[in-house]
Order: structure tokens, then C-alpha cells, then sequence
């Protein structure tokens, strides 16, 4: 990417966030992100439609940061349902800066759709059966959207403490996988 453009982009996300921080996303203007990012509204539109199109980029990006920061090497299984919350858990620690911007207000629940939806993916390729099982995809739900909640829910709960509670929820409701 040509250093100019990469300046540009890092400029508008920048501005982006900024305002992001303080106010809902449909009280953003691209007026004012454009003055803030010291750009041309033209040049704002050669790189997205609208602050949506902006946002929804950004939503994804963050997204797809959390999913890969999961341990590869871990060969997730029905006989690890505690490891798999506890490792999601703390890739949403490692992201709850961007998660607490972006995905705050009437946003809050898309990041938890999200990674629902592009876990179950995975999970479904190696455990095809769960798919149209419907205890087990609500099972999977249950875990993604309750260490979601779980997780940004309270904010002022240790880390640690906050992934063994969860990691221990998780761990009860193993077995229920394996039946």
C-alpha cells in the first residue's frame, strides 16, 4: 500500500475512534470526521461509502483479530468446552479498548453475533452432527453469547477472576456436548 493512502486510512480510523469514544455512531458525521482527520470529504469517500461502511470495517477487522488471537495450536474439542470459554474470554480482554468503542450502545450485541456466528463455522466443519442438533447449537450459543455477555458485563471484575468463573460454568456444561 502506498505510504500516502496508509496515512490517510491511518487517519480516518483514527478520527474514526476518536469520536466513536464520545458519541453513537449515527450521531457521527463525515463532516466532522473529515475535519478531524484533517482530510477532504472526496478523499473520505474513496476509501469508504459512509461512517456505516467505516464502522462495519472496523467491527470485522476487530472481529476477525479476536477469533485469530484464539491459540491455534489448541485443538479445540467437546472435551474442552472450559479451555475454549476461558481462551475467549481472554481474546476479548485483549481487544476490550476497540470492543468498549465500537461496540458499545445499540452496537453492543453485534460483536457477540459476530463471533457467534463465525465460531459455529468452525465448529460445525469439524462437528458437522452439531448443526442440526438443536441442543447442541444452542449449547454453543449459550457458552459463545454467556462468556460475551459474561465478559463485558463486568468490567470492573478482575480478568483472572472473571475467566476461572466463566472457565467453571463452562466446565458443568461440558458433558452436555458429549451425549
Amino acid at each position: 500500500m502506498d505510504l500516502r493512502v496508509e496515512k490517510t486510512e491511518k487517519a480516518i480510523r483514527n478520527a474514526f475512534l476518536e469520536l466513536r469514544a464520545k458519541r453513537a455512531l449515527e450521531k457521527i458525521s463525515v463532516k466532522e470526521l473529515c475535519q478531524l482527520a484533517e482530510i477532504n470529504k472526496s478523499t473520505f469517500y474513496a476509501h469508504y461509502r459512509d461512517v456505516y461502511d467505516l464502522s462495519d470495517t472496523l467491527e470485522a477487522e476487530t472481529v476477525a483479530s479476536i477469533l485469530d488471537s484464539l491459540p491455534k495450536e489448541r485443538e479445540y474439542s467437546v472435551h474442552s468446552v472450559e479451555q475454549f470459554t476461558r481462551d475467549l474470554c481472554l481474546a476479548f480482554a485483549a481487544h476490550i479498548s476497540l470492543i468498549n468503542i465500537l461496540f458499545s450502545g445499540k452496537e453492543q450485541n453485534r460483536l457477540s453475533v459476530y463471533i457467534e456466528n463465525s465460531l459455529k463455522a468452525v465448529i460445525f466443519e469439524k462437528y458437522p452432527a452439531f448443526q442440526g442438533n438443536l441442543e447442541k447449537n444452542i449449547l454453543l450459543s449459550y457458552c459463545i453469547q454467556g462468556a460475551y455477555h459474561a465478559y463485558v458485563n463486568h468490567p470492573d471484575t478482575d480478568v483472572a477472576v472473571l475467566v476461572d468463573v466463566i472457565g467453571n460454568i463452562s466446565r458443568t456444561l461440558g458433558p452436555l456436548f458429549r451425549d
